[in-house]
């Protein structure tokens, strides 16, 4: 398989939900939405997708659904995180088998390991496939950080694990990363609102939650920054930003599943316990961002 490129916008796609069955229906038409839009990849069932609450014969159907859909028009980064390096490892062997292009991994969540135990954890799972491995560094969620010495040791020790989701809040991180390996290592932003300063000191692109709705705006701020033009990434974030900012109003992906079902892309804004619908203050607050917008 060739490798694919894995830089621009990826959207990190929401699992949408009918009578707490994953929708079928929905799910192909968001995946339309997305590819229509000019979308240069798919992320099924990260965090956003609701990975700690799908049951994991849903976690693969979605995965294997996302992967049909896509039909090979852009490249699918399978969720295969997990706080259990064996449950991360069989989800990674079952993405492979299923045909995804290559696999998002959080670093382990509540178990809080070392560095050298987050090193041997990845190594398992880069072991367990030759597609890349998108590391995903999220200390906000997963109580650690994904060492800049532990990313250098699995990038000498791996060719394939060369890409990292950087969603810890630092454009200074960013910075570190690309000093300590340059080409070597391609950075994507995790978080909508950061993705114009972190490509301004080398990020090469965003897994980005916006872009369930904003497609071709969020491809286009990320395309002006990747063409060097900052003025206009500038004007295109500045216009975005209220709406970035909205969508995180209450816990992803509540705020963005109800803009999905408000503009007619997914039939509910459905998400399962303990993620609950938003508060009537939150839902105007982001019926408002999204209004200035024309949205």
């Amino acid at each position: 398989m060739k490798s694919p490129s894995l830089t621009g916008t990826l959207t990190a796609l929401v699992t949408p939900f009918q009578r707490d069955q994953v929708a079928h229906d929905d799910l192909k038409k968001l995946v339309e939405h997305q590819i229509k839009g000019g979308i240069n990849g798919l992320v099924p069932v990260g965090t956003t997708g609701e990975s700690p609450t799908v049951s994991h014969e849903e976690h693969m159907e979605v995965v294997q659904a996302v992967i049909e859909l896509a039909r090979g028009r852009v490249p699918v980064v399978a969720g295969t995180g997990s706080n259990s390096t064996h449950e991360a490892v069989d989800f990674t062997r079952r993405a492979h088998a299923a045909g995804a292009d290559a696999m998002l991994v959080v670093a382990p969540y509540y178990n809080k390991p070392s560095q050298e135990g987050l090193f041997q954890h990845f190594c398992a799972v880069a072991e367990a496939t030759d597609r890349p491995i998108v590391l995903y560094s999220i200390p906000g969620r997963c109580g650690i950080e994904i060492g800049i010495d532990t990313v250098v040791r699995l990038r000498r020790k791996f060719a394939h694990v060369r890409f990292i989701k950087e969603a810890g809040g630092s454009v200074d991180r960013v910075d570190q990363l690309k000093q300590a390996l340059g080409r070597d290592i391609t950075v994507l932003s995790g978080d909508d609102a950061l993705t114009l300063p972190f490509m301004a000191v080398g990020a090469e692109g965003v897994i980005s939650v916006a872009s369930n709705l904003l497609v071709r705006e969020v491809c286009q701020l990320v395309n002006a920054a990747r063409a060097n033009d900052f003025a206009k990434a500038a004007r295109l974030h500045r216009k975005l930003y209220p709406v970035f900012k909205a969508l995180f109003i209450e816990p992803n992906p509540v705020p963005i599943k109800c803009a999905l079902a408000r503009a007619g892309i997914i039939g509910s804004p459905d998400v399962r316990l303990p993620l609950c619908a938003p508060t009537n203050s939150s839902r105007q607050a982001l019926i408002a961002a999204l209004e200035a917008i024309g949205k």
